[in-house]
């Protein structure tokens, strides 16, 4: 109940002690030698121990355990602290709750994680928690635990061989690669300022011949290349001068717009503990109502212009959602697009959409093919008055969103309705879940799928779970994967198209292999219309870009080399991935 006062009455006494504000947090910034984002692809950028000619491509470190030692030599720092740093993000803050200000005299944290944290679920931790898997990206998946520091790129063979370029990709993981790394004060800080660290990220690789300690650290905590880059983490960092915290950006501060309106009913909307927990978007709260009025939309041809073409024509529900045996799909009047219609599930994890990640939100996406003409081909005030003519239809609308059909609302619907799209109860799920058993090829499939491809120390698998890894089977990035260029296909910048960096030509967001037994074509121009043939060319077929991915430039330049009973247990596996075999579809509902 909210009683209102008279302005004398509600004054406060003259006794009582003014509101204290709240004392603004410190931050911590961890950022480049040189003060800038690494960048990224640019051979001769740093080197190894031999001076060979290295390029950075992924920095990542998981941070936690910060302290500050007193003047009287206790250490002190927010309980339970940890933090993730990005090279690629050099502007992230980590705050640093309960920190005073005040001197302190030296400064300590670990880089990993302490034990139990490590192997404890993250499927369950907050949307936003520094050790979510959504945030981090560092988390190993099925087989446990994080990754300490990930460290990934390409590097210069000899100069007989010509300029020809491997990859590297260093992972420290496991408790015995957790190490902790101190540095001497005396360190000021003030409320509100950012405790700021340089890394050398040259002096890490400096300590790695490659040649010699190999391309791949595999985790395994002992052999040489963990060893030195445990070292060098120990002596990487150094404090700079502590700065004002940096000013917050608008646009991250926007708040929700709202609750459903009323009379709606809220849907339930609710996944297995398998997969990570998640924020839906909080100024559009599903409710029955909206996601029934999405579904109809989906599959209403009147979004088109000529009245023919619905999401569903594309995104056939019965196979995926998506253009089964079309490598690019087909619009208006018979164009032909230039990408392969995308696979709709999980779409509540995403972070960018579409195969160049152009679009940031799931109703921007959902519009976006109105527009194009060779999609919809149409403009959406003209849909919008097109729709608003049947009046059952802005009934809908009006019951679902409170008001009527509009462009804006029309996003919305569509996005409730794809949200519900989740892929979670696939044969591989049920054998995680103990109940139900691989078969012997689709054991052997999962364990090549687990397995990195290094021959020199004794490992012959597929590689894959570096991009498709973990329950949702992505890594949610952007990734060159060596495809040659089409005879006869306009060149497709992917990535590039959207950032305007040369170092993101060609490179595409990874899509889940979750129901992939039912998505063919595969690629982004639908090159590969059987499992077997993406096998293969990740087997030997992979061309060699300046900006390749590194877990796949690292592998020997004449492939793998996977034997024809290898590629088949890789099929079989990739197909206990298919969501209820019999109806071959992804349910929404309750």
């Amino acid at each position: 109940m909210v009683c209102l006062l008279p302005a004398s009455a509600a004054a406060a006494p003259a006794s009582s002690p003014a509101p204290q504000a709240p004392t603004p947090r410190i931050t911590l910034q961890v950022i480049d030698r040189t003060g800038r984002a690494l960048e990224p692809d640019r051979l001769g950028a740093v080197q190894d121990r031999r001076g060979r000619a290295l390029s950075i491509s992924r920095l990542d470190l998981m941070l936690s355990g910060l302290q500050l030692q007193t003047g009287d030599g206790r250490w002190v720092g927010p309980a339970g602290w940890h933090g993730h740093f990005r090279a690629a993000l050099p502007d992230r803050h980590e705050p640093l709750p309960g920190l005073a200000p005040g001197r302190y005299r030296a400064l300590r944290f670990a880089i990993g994680v302490a034990p139990e944290a490590n192997h404890a679920d993250p499927n369950r931790l907050a949307p936003g928690d520094p050790l979510h898997p959504l945030v981090n990206d560092m988390h190993w998946g099925w087989t446990g635990g994080y990754v300490f520091a990930a460290i990934e790129g390409l590097w210069q063979f000899d100069r007989a061989s010509a300029g020809r370029t491997g990859g590297f990709s260093y992972h420290l993981a496991g408790d015995i690669n957790r190490i902790t790394v101190t540095l001497p004060g005396p360190l000021q800080l003030a409320a509100g300022g950012t405790l700021r660290l340089k890394l050398d990220a040259g002096r890490l690789l400096a300590a790695v011949d490659i040649s010699k300690d190999g391309d791949s650290t595999h985790s395994r905590g002992d052999d040489p290349p963990s060893r030195a880059l445990r070292a060098a983490l120990a002596r990487a960092f150094r404090v700079e001068a502590l700065a004002p915290q940096a000013a917050a950006d608008p646009r991250g501060n926007a708040t929700a717009s709202g609750a459903a309106p009323i009379g709606t009913t809220p849907y339930r909307w609710s996944v297995g503990a398998h997969l990570p927990r998640v924020t839906l978007p909080a100024d559009n709260p599903l409710t029955v109502q909206g996601v029934a009025l999405g579904r109809q939309l989906f599959g209403d041809p009147r979004l088109s212009r000529d009245g023919r073409i619905s999401c569903a024509t594309c995104h056939v529900p019965d196979r995926a959602f998506v253009d089964p045996g079309r490598a690019t799909s087909r619009g208006i009047d018979g164009r032909e697009g230039q990408r392969n219609t995308p696979a709709l599930s999980n779409l509540a994890w995403s972070r960018h959409f579409g195969w160049d990640g152009g679009r940031s939100t799931l109703r921007e996406q959902a519009l976006r093919p109105i527009e194009l003409m060779h999609e919809m081909g149409d403009r959406l005030p003209q849909v919008v008055e097109r729709l608003g003519r049947d009046a059952a239809l802005q009934a809908r609308f009006r019951q679902a969103f409170g008001g009527p059909v509009s462009a804006p609302r029309l996003g919305l619907a569509l996005e409730q309705y794809l949200l519900t799209l989740v892929a979670q109860d696939a044969k591989f799920d049920r054998v995680m879940q103990g109940r139900a058993q691989f078969s012997p090829a689709e054991k052997r499939g999962f364990e090549l799928f687990l397995t990195e491809h290094d021959p020199r120390q004794g490992l012959r698998g597929a590689d894959c779970f570096h991009c498709h890894g973990g329950s949702l089977f992505t890594s949610q990035q952007f990734a060159s994967i060596g495809l040659p260029r089409l005879k006869g296909r306009p060149d497709d910048p992917g990535r590039a198209g959207v950032t305007g960096l040369e170092s993101d030509r060609g490179r595409f967001r990874v899509p889940s292999l979750r129901n992939v037994e039912l998505t063919a074509p595969y690629m982004h121009d639908g090159r590969f219309r059987t499992l077997e043939e993406v096998i293969d060319h990740y087997d030997h077929g992979v061309e060699r870009t300046p900006n390749l991915d590194p877990n796949l430039a690292k592998h020997p330049p004449a492939g793998m080399g996977l034997s024809a009973e290898d590629k088949a247990a890789l099929v079989a596996f990739l197909k206990t991935l298919t969501e209820v075999a019999e109806t071959h579809r992804i349910r929404p509902g309750n």
